[in-house]
């Protein structure tokens, strides 16, 4: 090659390096007629209903799941708690001490003592069972899902109807899915709901978390006040009815000197603990009934409930996004369920493994 070809391969060498790299070319727009953009709603419309469906499906088996846990914590944890003879024996001196400072009141001593039991409940069955499963946290996931399974629906539709997925992303934008406001931030489009990552980092899901929870209060768990104050009463005045007996073999022990005295003590000791192994049974079919049917009222409430329960964010979202695309009204949580016996556990190592990715 000679001098003068080189030299001009350089100068093209350079010029190239030279010249400024062309910038992005925007995507063009496709022209996407009304009813194609009908067609979408349509498909949109479905989508938001299927995935309500699978996540209710997801829902029961996850609540499902909780109550099996919590009737197991209780079976093999409180019950057994309640009714040894030592706890026994230091709930009867807490029933003498909320008597002698009652003050007249009437049923102070049943209503301290089912204060004091529900916090031994919260103890030992609800917070073991919270670290694996509860109902806030299904609330929240079944939530994630509904948006998890409408992104996946996004690129099939667009695919579907030949519209450029940016286009559908601007159509998204103006869907409603939490309406809440003011202010602006406590609302969000189906766009932002199925775009953002994590879902609770969105302002206007956390507003609807929050509303829910206002709304709903303590997720049921309260009710069990209710059904601890049968459990109570019933303590309560078995223990009353033992006092007064106690405190006469009390005196004559003392009365019997120092040997016979504590004869006297141990033998009272062996009477109460066969009153109490007699009692037991009867007292552990009053748990049973008592905390387990209020347990299922609640239970049912936080299943079927649509603006309070597990089902609420999800109902939320989808009823806005299918009024807009001309669904009608809000979908009902559409589970039908019945109150079942709290029974013993058959099995301890059943568990429902809940997978909020879905197929």
């Amino acid at each position: 090659m000679s001098l003068r070809s080189l030299i001009v391969v350089a100068i093209l060498v350079l010029a190239g390096c030279a010249t400024p790299p062309r910038a992005p070319q925007a995507p063009i727009a496709v022209a996407v007629s009304v009813a194609t953009w009908q067609q979408v709603d349509r498909d949109l419309l479905s989508a938001s209903q299927q995935a309500t469906e699978q996540v209710k499906l997801f829902a029961r088996g996850s609540m499902e799941h909780w109550r099996t846990r919590v009737y197991q914590q209780t079976e093999e944890n409180f019950i057994p708690w309640f009714s040894s003879y030592w706890t026994q024996e230091w709930l009867s001196m807490k029933v003498s001490w909320y008597t002698i400072n009652a003050g007249g009141e009437q049923d102070a001593s049943a209503k301290r003592l089912a204060a004091y039991l529900l916090e031994q409940y919260q103890e030992r069955v609800l917070a073991p069972v919270a670290v694996e499963i509860d109902p806030d946290a299904i609330l929240g996931q079944a939530t994630a899902f509904y948006a998890q399974l409408m992104a996946r629906q996004m690129p099939l539709i667009a695919q579907r109807h030949g519209v450029p997925i940016g286009q559908l992303n601007g159509h998204l934008q103006r869907v409603p899915a939490i309406a809440l406001g003011p202010p602006p931030a406590r609302d969000a489009s189906l766009y932002q709901v199925i775009s953002t990552e994590p879902l609770n980092t969105l302002p206007a899901y956390a507003a609807l978390i929050d509303k829910i929870h206002t709304e709903g209060g303590a997720k049921g768990i309260a009710a069990t006040d209710a059904g601890m104050a049968p459990v109570a009463k019933r303590a309560s005045q078995r223990m009353e009815a033992e006092m007064a007996p106690r405190g006469a073999a009390s005196a004559v022990a003392a009365a019997a000197g120092k040997l016979a005295g504590g004869l006297i003590s141990v033998g009272v000791a062996g009477i109460r603990a066969i009153i109490q192994a007699n009692d037991r049974p009867d007292s552990e079919a009053l748990i049973r009934s008592s905390l387990g049917g209020t347990f299922d009222k609640a239970w049912l409430k936080l299943v079927q409930n649509p603006t309070t329960g597990v089902m609420a964010g999800t109902l939320h979202i989808a009823g806005q996004v299918e009024r807009h695309l001309g669904g009608g009204d809000e979908p009902s949580v559409g589970v039908r369920v019945n109150p079942v016996e709290w029974r013993p556990p058959q099995s301890t190592n059943q568990q429902i493994e809940p997978n909020v990715q879905g197929e």
